[in-house]
């Protein structure tokens, strides 16, 4: 214990732990000098320069493989496996919401080397595109008379469709009815004084 009286060191009982600043300190700066040393080794070769973002020049295809089934091992290689498999990234997706997403994502578009910057349209693109609007929004598309015509074309085909369908109701009734009709015998149906058994039905 220490001594309030004497000149002599006590135990240190306080239980707080000591820190050396200088050591600190010094780590603090030897830390700083590597992390600039690695940003100066990353940023050494010239930057990336990306194409801007472009029109797509395929059909995404979401249906081809749409209610088929499929038996799906651990071991088939991804391009196999359940999903949608993404060749550039060489990555499987489970559902179509999830694949749109990735293909038009900024991975994907990298690794197709774009960034996801679109490129600045000129006055003259501009103009162009409104050309090819305007010339696609006066070609007529359909007219009336043609809308008139689809109506008729499918009210036919619906009557058709009726009349087959009354037909062979007539057939199948046709054929219940000679299952049902029993087979007499003419020489018993003679014997027992009828000929039949008066039946409406035909």
């Amino acid at each position: 214990m220490a001594q309030s009286g004497n000149g002599e060191a006590g135990v240190d009982n306080t239980f707080r732990r000591k820190f050396d600043r200088e050591e600190y300190l010094q780590r603090a700066r030897d830390r700083e000098a590597k992390e600039e040393a690695r940003n100066k080794s990353k940023s050494s070769g010239p930057p990336v320069q990306r194409k801007p973002l472009k029109h797509r020049d395929y059909e995404v295809d979401l249906e081809s493989r749409l209610g088929k089934t499929q038996v799906v091992t651990p071991i088939a290689p991804l391009s196999q496996q359940a999903g949608y498999y993404c060749s550039v990234c060489e990555c499987v997706v489970k559902d179509s919401a999830n694949y749109l997403d990735h293909i038009n994502g900024k991975k994907h578009q990298r690794a197709l080397g774009m960034s996801m910057r679109s490129e600045r349209a000129t006055l003259e693109q501009v103009q162009q595109r409104f050309e090819v609007l305007k010339k696609r929004k006066d070609t007529p598309g359909f007219t009336e008379q043609d809308f008139d015509d689809r109506i008729l074309k499918q009210q036919q085909e619906e009557e058709e469709r009726k009349r087959q369908r009354r037909e062979k109701k007539k057939e199948k009734k046709k054929e219940k009815a000679a299952e049902e009709e029993p087979e007499i015998d003419p020489d018993v149906a003679a014997m027992m004084g009828f000929g039949g058994f008066g039946s409406s039905k035909k």
